[in-house]
């Protein structure tokens, strides 16, 4: 898909990454737990960074999250999340490499409890989009009731770097809170 950068889009998003990640992904509703899970562990490691940072080291986190595969990633030992701790690559910070093992078996239990993590989360808003239009980004919440909820059942469970801001954000980015700002061309795609 060619990006027109004329089009009217959410204020935030204005250059390359950004730009493409607005129009092809962020407030799409994703079902697919693969990439739930993905967008989860990206959330998480966001934290405290720019989502530029992020976008830009993400196809490297592909590659050594093995293709972010949650059973092959609850199975990392010690010594493998030792030497992500080493890569460039990826945010080498301990505790968000380590709680991608521990978010990946506690996702593992959710998938079985529900048959699918996209279940569970969509559940919580039966499987209907809340939608928004805010007048600017800026308006729009760090936290919502849902996603201190969700948060809170899944810091239940054991998960980790899920507080209710990376939850809040990990709701729009896969869709299951569309907050696309009014007059934004994705608004309600």
């Amino acid at each position: 898909m060619q990006i027109d950068p004329n089009l009217r889009r959410c204020g935030w998003a204005h250059a390359e990454p950004e730009l493409s990640y607005h129009d092809l992904e962020w407030g799409r509703a994703v079902h697919e737990d693969r990439h739930l899970f993905e967008m989860l562990i990206l959330e998480g490691a966001q934290a405290g960074l720019s989502w530029r940072t992020i976008l830009l080291k993400r196809m490297h986190y592909r590659k050594v999250f093995a293709g972010f595969e949650p059973a092959k990633v609850a199975r990392f030992n010690d010594s493998k999340l030792e030497k992500l701790l080493l890569d460039a690559g990826i945010v080498r910070n301990r505790l968000k490499v380590f709680a991608a093992r521990t978010n990946a078996r506690v996702f593992l239990e959710i998938q079985e409890e529900h048959r699918s993590f996209d279940r569970y989360l969509w559940g919580w808003v039966d499987r209907k989009p809340v939608m928004t239009r805010w007048t600017s980004y800026r308006d729009c919440p760090a936290k919502t009731p849902l996603s201190d909820a969700i948060s809170k059942d899944l810091k239940k469970r054991g998960m980790t770097f899920v507080g209710s801001t990376i939850i809040y954000a990990y709701l729009q980015a896969v869709g299951v809170v569309d907050d696309h700002e009014a007059g934004c061309w994705c608004a309600g795609t």
